[in-house]
């Protein structure tokens, strides 16, 4: 069953949108924090995106472009705004159809069968995100880059590691010992103030981004980070 994400702020045109695709069987997830639509897709991992351009807080233009930052599935455009620029707008910003409002189900049909044919196939399957996020902070793991809000900066391998396990468990205090057994293999060979060096390069590495005092020192239990962006 191929998913569809739907960011429309229209409760009418969403509810109608919705049970229409569901009713062909789609699974149809809907955009609910219009300031974190980026974060929206990433949870949601859909094979097709419905973007409406007036959006709150950000036009679909911009959030078609953060979609684009990390993904190349495909987007169609539905606005009520008709004029050829704005649809040269949507094509440029990663769009791959539009469709203007008031439009007809059978047309909005057609478009998703025929961009998900042309995507997909018959038989492929969607490559999953390669990114885990945090409350707009996202991390690249198969680049190893951090970003935060419009600043991204790529940290060495080990760095990475301890910052997706304190960040997946936020809040709570991830020992020392677990952190030593998860980034190195023969315990042996490492040095206790090992692990201290590399927190303090990864918070380093954090505040040159504008993350400041996130990872916090529990004596004697082992580091927990904590919200402060």
């Amino acid at each position: 069953m191929y998913k569809i994400l739907v960011v429309e702020d229209d409760e009418k045109i969403l509810k109608l949108t919705k049970d229409r695709l569901e009713r062909y069987g789609y699974d149809v997830a809907v955009v609910k924090d219009y300031s974190n639509i980026k974060g929206e897709f990433i949870k949601e991992e859909p094979h097709l995106v419905l973007l409406d351009i007036n959006l709150p807080n950000y036009d679909g233009f911009f959030w078609c472009r953060e979609i684009r930052s990390i993904s190349k599935v495909p987007i169609i455009f539905i606005s009520a705004r008709f004029s050829d620029m704005d649809q040269v707008m949507a094509i440029e910003n990663g769009g791959d159809d539009y469709i203007i409002k008031p439009f007809s189900f059978d047309l909005l049909l057609a478009k998703v069968k025929g961009v998900i044919r042309r995507t997909y196939g018959e038989y492929a399957e969607n490559d999953s995100v390669d990114i885990y996020e945090a409350d707009g902070v996202y991390l690249h793991k198969s680049q190893n880059i951090v970003e935060w809000k419009d600043n991204k900066i790529e940290l060495s391998k080990k760095e990475f590691a301890l910052l997706y396990i304190l960040i997946t468990n936020l809040g709570n205090i991830v020992s020392r010992e677990t952190l030593l057994e998860e980034l190195w293999d023969d315990m042996n060979f490492v040095d206790d103030n090992t692990l201290s060096v590399n927190i303090g390069r990864l918070r380093n590495r954090l505040e040159a981004i504008g993350i400041y005092d996130s990872i916090k020192t529990k004596r004697g239990q082992g580091y927990s980070m904590v919200k402060t962006w």
